[in-house]
């Protein structure tokens, strides 16, 4: 296939052509046999996990109805429901009371699971009433987070990544599962190394009742229930592991050295791989130089590619062949353009339909601010279908696709509260269906949703901060915010 068309983007990786050559010095090694599991401190191998304590809930679980706050609730010194008016909603925040190491800690999530949304940062994992924001359970972890899957499973487990140990040299080697609905640990087991130096980093991704992560050599798949060994496989010739998307499908990221005498640029390897087995269904090998950035989505599959200064997003057809190509002429955030090997599905200003894809593009007028509006794109030709912008210059960002009208999350601005509106499948002017109070307008300003992780469900939008510090004096830091029915 001849290299991909292209618009403006980002430069390559760093660092992996270093990563590939330390990895092929050692060999490949097939991974197989059993897992090794911490069991009352002493390390067994064994091939099967053995259930842990590790991450306990606080309380069992807890539910706070006493000044229906819950633990960790925020202090009543404002009201950010005061003189609510017709046709807004009420909404509830909670700000972060975790001490934390100066750079803070990354957020993960939110997930909604019946009448709880949950997030997970640092060494807990908190569910808040999904109506109000009460604390209703938090699982303290022993050790910090080192990884963490874009969703949990189908019957709402979370399967997480912990360190060995809290230390400087702590290595990502715990894989840990937690209940979403009640907030119980479950299985624990302890991920074997490869080889002597691996630090056992690994980037996740979970469908159906599989969690699958990967290694520098390969992958693993695990059972979400019961935490048992599925499959093992390892890459050959000049190829590493980069990432894993999940949801629907289950896409495997990796990258390929180019071949001696050519421009000796690496390229990404895209495949479809059976849940069950780990065995690949179809894959695509792109031109020495690009790499796939981001998926936008897994089913359709829709990525975004680039090599250097050029990029594109493509459309995938079920038995991987290439739908579509087009090459943006408006910018993304630096979530749905940044070429991260860590977190592919990362962008949240991304949804599609069977037929199109949505995404917050912008417009940067001349002091480097970007307005984002909606630009559909169609899957089928990869041209624009239509544009629309926000009023009054307000950022729009995608959500979901419900009952054939796109959701959209209308970001705040000085003196107007956010609000979630529907676009007809045509576009036009956004119809309001939801706002927020007024009074909230200030707080609801520190989610921008470029910064943010936002997540549409059940009639409620939930945004979720990347990052949070630790409380200071006089000083709120808002972790989460939801409003709607």
């Amino acid at each position: 296939m001849p290299p991909p068309p292209g618009g403006g983007g980002r430069g390559p990786f760093e660092g992996r052509l270093a990563v590939l050559l330390a990895a092929l010095a050692v060999g490949l090694l097939v991974i197989g046999g059993g897992v090794y599991v911490a069991s009352g401190g002493d390390r067994q191998r064994t091939g099967k996990p053995v259930a842990e304590t590790a991450a306990t809930p606080s309380g069992s679980p807890s539910v706070d109805r006493g000044d229906g706050r819950g633990a960790g609730g925020d202090t009543p010194a404002y009201d950010h429901n005061a003189g609510i008016g017709a046709g807004e909603s009420p909404v509830w925040l909670r700000e972060n009371r975790t001490d934390l190491a100066r750079k803070g800690a990354e957020q993960y999530g939110p997930w909604r699971v019946g009448g709880v949304v949950v997030k997970a940062m640092y060494k807990e994992v908190v569910a808040y009433a999904v109506a109000d924001g009460r604390e209703m359970w938090k699982a303290a972890l022993e050790t910090r987070l080192c990884s963490v899957p874009h969703a949990p499973s189908v019957s709402g487990k979370l399967v997480v990544g912990v360190l060995e140990s809290d230390t400087a040299e702590g290595d990502c080697t715990g894989l840990q599962q937690i209940d979403l609905a009640t907030g119980r640990a479950g299985w624990r087991i302890r991920v074997p190394r490869e080889y002597t130096d691996d630090t056992g980093r690994f980037q996740m991704a979970v469908v159906g009742e599989t969690v699958a992560i990967t290694r520098r050599l390969g992958m693993i798949g695990f059972s979400v229930t019961d935490g048992r060994r599925l499959f093992g496989t390892s890459t050959t010739g000049a190829c590493f592991p980069v990432s894993l998307a999940g949801g629907a499908k289950l896409i495997y990221l990796v990258e390929c050295l180019g071949p001696k005498g050519g421009t000796g640029l690496s390229a990404t390897r895209v495949q479809e791989l059976d849940p069950a087995t780990g065995r690949a269904k179809w894959t695509h090998q792109y031109a020495d130089g690009w790499r796939v950035g981001q998926v936008y989505s897994v089913d359709p599959l829709v990525v975004s590619v680039r090599r250097a200064k050029v990029w594109n997003i493509t459309a995938f057809t079920p038995d991987g062949g290439i739908r579509s190509q087009i090459a943006p002429e408006f910018p993304v955030s630096d979530h749905c353009d940044a070429l991260a090997s860590y977190d592919v599905q990362g962008c949240y200003g991304a949804v599609t339909d069977a037929e199109t894809l949505y995404i917050a593009g912008g417009k940067t007028d001349g002091a480097g601010h970007v307005t984002y509006a909606v630009v559909a794109v169609d899957l089928d030709t990869g041209t624009e279908k239509w544009r629309a912008a926000g009023p009054d210059g307000r950022t729009m960002w995608p959500l979901a696709v419900e009952n054939g009208k796109l959701v959209v999350y209308l970001a705040t601005r000085p003196g107007t509260a956010g609000a979630v509106a529907v676009l007809a499948p045509t576009g036009g002017a956004p119809q309001t269906v939801l706002r927020s109070p007024a009074a909230a307008v200030g707080a609801e300003r520190g989610f921008e949703p470029s910064r943010a992780r936002l997540a549409w469900a059940g009639g409620r939008i939930f945004l979720l901060k990347d990052r949070v510090f630790s409380p200071r004096p006089r000083a709120v830091d808002h972790s989460i915010l939801s409003f709607g029915k």
